[in-house]
């Protein structure tokens, strides 16, 4: 790739991927910036000459294939997509319901599905690209209140990591980026949904849980324009990782998964190895 690159960044009329937008504009890339509400983006990150706002909806294929068209129009390729949209259903699982519950995998899940399945052609065609998709700490460990977007951020983990050598002979690569706490807009009441109490048995407890979460709105340690200029950097990386911790916090997830998962490897290790079929 060369030093200018077409940066396609889902989300961007608000949080993070405003950010996003603007630390690639500052590098002298060109951004397609989408969003459901095309002047929303235009107002959050201003006028440029190599910024394309578009309308996004990513849980829509539809709109997923006319934004890549519509960025081939105007600058010919995309080099990195960054699939940032969210949104968080939170609640304890037995009183969230179907809807809300699937609804979380339609946004936070296929939203990223269905704009990689629409860009990946043309990465293909240039034989370069970098897919790099915003997952979350909630991908590396389940919590109470979480299972809906753990969910959907555990599957995002599964198939980026899968997807990651299919793509790799085409020269194209992929980095999933887990942050912690930053103060994004994740948790504002444009963002969060808490799923309504229904359940006795569950009552103190989430009233406790949507009392802290509202609390933390705002207060949050990291910053998301560091995190943006992070981002802007490793694409720039000959070789990005598969795999981004933003912020001490997420550094610290994964030095906690992976020493449980050794001790839950070696728990019953004997137990574990003794299931092969007896030789005849």
């Amino acid at each position: 790739m060369s030093d200018k690159k077409v940066w396609l960044v889902t989300g961007a009329g608000r949080g993070l991927g405003v950010d996003i937008a603007n630390a690639a504009l500052a590098a002298g890339h060109a951004v397609v910036a989408t969003g459901r509400n095309t002047e929303k983006v235009s107002a959050a990150i201003g006028e440029h000459d190599h910024l394309l706002a578009v309308k996004l909806d990513v849980t829509d294929p539809t709109d997923a294939e006319a934004a890549v068209a519509a960025a081939i129009d105007r600058f010919g390729r995309i080099d990195v997509l960054v699939n940032n949209a969210g949104n968080f259903n939170a609640g304890f699982f037995e009183e969230l319901s179907p809807e809300e519950f699937r609804a979380q995998i339609e946004t936070t899940f296929f939203g990223p599905v269905n704009v990689t399945r629409a860009a990946l052609p043309v990465m293909r065609g240039q034989r370069c690209g970098l897919v790099v998709t915003i997952s979350s700490t909630a991908g590396l460990e389940g919590g109470e209140f979480t299972s809906a977007y753990a969910a959907s951020k555990f599957g995002v983990e599964g198939w980026m990591e899968s997807l990651a050598p299919e793509v790799a002979p085409f020269g194209i690569r992929t980095m999933l980026v887990e942050p912690g706490f930053f103060r994004t807009e994740l948790l504002t009441p444009e963002s969060t949904k808490y799923a309504k109490s229904s359940i006795e048995d569950y009552a103190e407890r989430t009233e406790q849980t949507v009392t802290a979460w509202k609390a933390m709105n705002g207060q949050q340690g990291g910053d998301p324009a560091k995190l943006a200029d992070a981002l802007v950097y490793l694409a720039g990386q000959p070789e990005p990782p598969l795999r981004f911790a933003a912020g001490a916090d997420a550094v610290a997830a994964f030095e906690r998964r992976a020493n449980n998962l050794l001790a839950q490897a070696n728990a019953y290790r004997d137990l574990s190895s003794s299931l092969a079929l007896d030789s005849d």
